[in-house]
């Protein structure tokens, strides 16, 4: 009876370790590094991961998401690459394939037109409405001096003038 003891608890213990060294290993990631035929190509690669977008992440680019999309357009891009595609070729496959959202520097053409020019509208509208409430409001407040007001405050002015120079002498 002990015996079978000792061999249970040796089973369960050797089971618990083995489960344990299969949780302490590290899980394969899809960050393998590309190759390519020369640094151009590395270079262009590098550029165009850094310039779109990921369609999951929303505003973290392709170089730096980890989502398994982002992993399959990269491998996409590197593969458009070493095909001999131009960058523009690769941009356009992606922006057909995706939507405009995958480029950073969406073109100007028809809904995104309008969001193009709408604010520079916008902010002559909002600078020509300020600036015409301040002087309305400037006419408000000073409204324009009659004839005999006029003389009163240049007398006014005359005599502060003369009582200074009187207190100078």
């Amino acid at each position: 009876m002990a015996g079978d003891l000792s061999r249970g608890l040796a089973i369960l213990l050797l089971s618990v370790a083995g489960t344990l060294t299969l949780a302490a290993e590290p899980m394969q990631t899809t960050n393998a590094v590309p190759t390519f035929e020369n640094t151009i190509q590395e270079t262009r690669y590098q550029a165009l991961i850094n310039e779109l977008r990921c369609p999951k992440c929303q505003n973290q680019n392709l170089a730096g998401s980890d989502a398994p999309i982002a992993q399959d357009l990269k491998h996409q891009v590197q593969a458009q690459i070493l095909a001999g595609q131009s960058d523009q070729q690769i941009r356009d496959y992606l922006i057909d394939r995706y939507g405009d959202f995958i480029t950073y520097k969406p073109p100007m053409r028809g809904a995104a037109l309008g969001l193009w020019i709408l604010p520079p509208i916008l902010l002559i509208a909002l600078l020509l409405g300020w600036f015409t409430f301040v002087r309305y409001r400037q006419r408000l407040r000073t409204p324009p001096l009659s004839a005999t007001e006029e003389a009163r405050v240049q007398a006014l002015l005359q005599q502060t003038q003369s009582t200074t120079e009187e207190n100078r002498s």
